[in-house]
């Protein structure tokens, strides 16, 4: 096999590799974390960068000797056994130190092949890393000069481990793209061979260095052994806790609960974790540094009562936070801050200074976020604007089982709303589609006698009036409360309408705060989580065990799936799991994730389609006649508005490039890869919904076209829109409180005297607390920022991600489209009629713009859950 270049007729051509050091950052192998910590090894991040590099490019070092070699594959001469030919093993020969296309800490080195006919065109390599301390990330690999045949490039995007550990060669293939059935017969047996290393069996404990996707459920949040309190039930696998499935890591069982997992070091296949020069490598630290170091300092500062106490006295105090900062004990700051992404958002006025950047939605205005008007348009335009629902039915009804908790229909009554209807009658007003209602009611109702053991919280439900203007009016808010006599007997509530005079004004204040309470911890566990990342990731799963990476539609979902694992990875590690930051700074606590659960017993993949969705809440109906043909209710609905203009454009790309290989419904009836995808995710990855009948069957194009459609939405623009406004609304914790600790105060107790005496006072002690606020600002800004190095919808890491000439003119046609719905974002933005577009805070709604920008920007559409 290695003797086929050995005749003297043999030509030379070559090969560029381009390639990264290891990630010193890589937060799954720095075995010096492990050793000295999260905040001691940050500083050690650039020296050893830069030392590893120069490692790599000094003819001295290992790289160069016979330490990597490739072996080509062809895609056109078989040997005996009918696979392509293999050549013989060369070695990398010299670094290229200038390349003009070489990217942020890159390098490139040649290697120089024989070549005759009789091997014919390769289309893939084997690749060896034979340096025992040393792995590295390969970007790209391009052949030049193969006679009579153009270049040959290969984006590989994936680490190499050394050979002697992991005992497999690494296989890489062209960017050509062939379905199953249309694979070059030589490469048949790589194709399948690739695939199988990939897939798991379900056993064993998975090693840090490898490669392989398997499913388990949500077993790892928990930790039993420590201490009973941080017990939490295993979530998938069962009727009464679904969920989707994660990446199995396969570590042993805890001693008190063998079905939980011991907790550890989040296993994330190889090529998952970050590889890129990306700021999330950084932010990955930052939010380990906030669940093991920051948080017990802040918790340290905060309840020693002779700094500070753990309450905000005024508003103005809360200001404080973004103008003058808080003052810090000596040493403090310095402990807290020596990452460079810790350093960024702890902006210091000099040494002992906590300060945060201002909220966007306090820039303008410090009081606007206190209107009614705003409290309706962040609805429609905020951080959640995909919960709210026209009201179709009254007095709302509960979808919760009577048997177990009574009735629980809603006490609100046409009289309450009708005060507030300017003269218009409740049956106009609900018959005319003008009635609209946020509704957390069941959500939280079935948790509260939990939740409210350290908390005090109501659920929620709050009606709204659709004003000739276009804007929302809140009418009613509903606070319910479980029966003191126990869950079936149904709930206790109260009905609080509008004022803005004396106590009663405060009253309202403090009501459409339990309001934002609910819908903020909805937002966090259901909007944002669960129905983007918790979701997105059995799907990344079966892409990378059933779908090659020949294949079409592996090569259109893929820029989708960049970075979620890892991100998931280290929420379950640092943010979601037992006694993690959510579970601090939220109201649910210990039930946070378990609630997430129960919502996910009513997900309906095809419902996450933006038109379906629309429809479904009743803010929308179908319209020919109409834009992307929906009518829509609120017609200055700017999540809606631009939300389906983005819908739009990627339903239209993914039409155009699935059409390229499946020109009839046949052809994905008999597409075994695909099939096999399908199947597993619905069987597997989401295997607790396998026998909702809403799953579509896979077996004609526009099934194809709707499926990916949807995955990429909510992989995209979803997710943008659920995540990056979190800081520019929340970082102002009075405008989105997490957390309530205190019930409408009654008439007669010292509460109430408070309210009347200290409105503020009693806002305050009412919402979240200092030292969770702090975490929570501290998380959010993380969570909001765009990286450095972001790639954005309509833009792909690669220039030659296809050798398809179709392909990449069908993806230039989107990312032409997506420009243009830009210019036209920006035009509503300037728009006076349009009040929602701005509100009374003056913050445009720029979430969905295509385009991005590193920081805070409040725009930008990642391809991919990155953050």
């Amino acid at each position: 096999m290695f003797g086929i270049f050995d005749r003297d007729t043999s030509q030379k051509f070559k090969g560029t590799l381009v390639l990264m050091p290891k990630n010193v950052l890589d937060f799954n192998s720095v075995s010096s974390v492990k050793k000295k910590g999260v905040l001691d090894v940050a500083g050690d991040v650039v020296e050893a960068a830069g030392s590893l590099l120069g490692g790599i490019v000094d003819g001295a070092t290992a790289f160069l000797g016979r330490n990597v070699s490739l072996r080509l594959i062809s895609a056109t001469k078989k040997d005996a056994n009918g696979d392509g030919l293999v050549g013989k093993e060369v070695f990398l020969e010299k670094h290229v130190p200038t390349l003009p296309t070489l990217g942020a800490r890159q390098d490139a080195f040649s290697i120089h092949f024989d070549w005759d006919a009789d091997f014919g065109i390769p289309a893939a390599f084997y690749i060896r890393n034979y340096m025992q301390a040393h792995e590295f990330f390969l970007v790209s690999v391009t052949f030049d000069d193969i006679p009579n045949h153009d270049s040959v490039h290969f984006v590989c995007n994936s680490w190499i481990y050394n050979f002697k550990s992991y005992k497999k060669d690494r296989i890489f293939f062209s960017n050509d793209i062939y379905l199953p059935s249309q694979t070059p017969s030589p490469l048949v047996y790589y194709r399948q061979e690739e695939l199988q290393n990939l897939r798991g069996d379900g056993t064993g404990q998975r090693k840090d260095w490898e490669r392989i996707y398997d499913y388990d459920v949500y077993n790892d949040l928990g930790n039993p052994d420590e201490n009973a309190n941080l017990a939490r039930p295993v979530l998938g696998g069962s009727s009464t806790h679904p969920y989707p499935r994660r990446v199995r890591s396969g570590r042993k069982p805890t001693s008190k609960d063998p079905k939980s997992e011991k907790p550890g070091t989040q296993y994330v296949p190889r090529d998952e974790n970050f590889g890129h020069l990306k700021s999330s490598d950084f932010l990955t630290y930052g939010i380990k540094s906030l669940s093991q170091d920051v948080v017990p300092l802040f918790k340290s500062v905060i309840f020693d009562l002779n700094f500070t106490p753990n309450e905000f006295d005024s508003f103005d105090e809360v200001r404080d936070l973004f103008e003058g900062g808080i003052k810090l004990p000596t040493n403090v700051l310095s402990k807290i801050s020596p990452l460079p992404v810790l350093k960024e958002i702890f902006r210091t006025d000099g040494e002992q200074v906590l300060k945060f950047p201002p909220p966007h939605v306090i820039k303008v205005s410090k009081s606007a976020w206190m209107t009614d008007e705003e409290f309706g348009r962040e609805m429609i335009a905020g951080v959640n604007p995909n919960v709210i629902q026209l009201l179709r039915e009254f007095p709302p009804k509960s979808t919760l089982d009577v048997a177990l908790y009574g009735d629980q229909t809603s006490t609100i009554k046409k009289e309450h709303l009708e005060i507030n209807l300017g003269g218009i009658t409740f049956e106009k007003a609900l018959n005319g589609q003008r009635l609209l209602i946020l509704d957390y009611h069941d959500a939280f109702i079935p948790y509260l006698n939990k939740i409210n053991k350290n908390a005090k919280a109501y659920a929620t439900r709050t009606i709204l009036y659709l004003k000739d203007d276009g804007t929302l009016k809140p009418l009613a808010i509903e606070l319910s409360l479980p029966h003191p006599n126990g869950l079936q007997y149904g709930a206790e509530s109260k009905v609080v309408l509008p004022s803005d005079q004396g106590v009663d004004s405060t009253i309202w204040l403090l009501s459409k705060a339990h309001v934002i309470v609910n819908d903020s911890c909805y937002h966090q566990l259901m909007s944002h989580w669960l129905n983007t990342h918790a979701v997105v990731e059995p799907f990344i799963i079966a892409t990378n065990r059933h779908l090659s990476v020949l294949h079409p539609i592996n090569r259109l979902l893929d820029p989708h799936f960049r970075d979620t694992i890892n991100i998931n990875a280290l929420a379950r590690g640092a943010l979601i799991n037992a006694d993690g930051i959510i579970e601090q700074s939220f109201l649910p606590g210990p039930s946070s994730v378990e609630m997430s659960s129960a919502a996910y017993k009513n997900w309906v993949f095809t419902d996450q389609a933006l038109p379906a969705d629309l429809i479904k809440r009743g803010l929308a109906v179908e319209d020919s006649s109409s834009p992307h043909g929906l009518r829509l209710v609120i017609e200055d609905y700017p999540y809606a508005v631009d939300g389906l203009e983005i819908w739009d454009a990627i339903k239209i790309w993914v039409q155009d490039y699935v059409s390229l290989y499946y020109p009839i419904d046949e052809v994905v009836q008999k597409d075994t890869e695909l099939q096999s995808w399908w199947n597993e995710i619905i069987e597997k990855g989401h295997g607790d919904l396998k026998d909702k009948p809403w799953w579509p069957k896979m077996q004609n194009l526009q099934d194809l076209i709707q499926t990916c459609s949807i995955i990429i939405w909510t992989a995209s623009a979803l997710h943008a829109a659920v995540n990056f406004g979190q800081y520019p609304y929340g970082g102002y914790i009075l405008n989105r409180p997490t957390l309530s600790r205190r019930l409408i105060p009654e008439k007669g107790t010292p509460y109430y005297d408070e309210m009347v005496k200290n409105p503020q006072k009693a806002y305050l002690r009412t919402i979240t607390p200092k030292f969770q606020t702090l975490i929570d600002l501290s998380v959010i800004e993380i969570l909001s920022r765009h990286a450095s190095d972001e790639i954005y919808l309509g833009d792909r890491d690669a220039k030659f991600w296809t050798s398809d000439s179709r392909a990449l003119q069908a993806f230039k046609k989107f990312g032409t489209k997506l420009a243009k719905i830009e210019g036209t974002i920006k035009e509503r933005n300037n728009d006076p009629n349009l009040k929602n577009r701005y509100g009374p805070v003056k913050l445009p709604y720029t979430i969905l713009q295509p385009s991005g920008q590193d920081g805070l920007a409040f725009r930008g559409i990642p391809n991919s859950i990155s953050i």
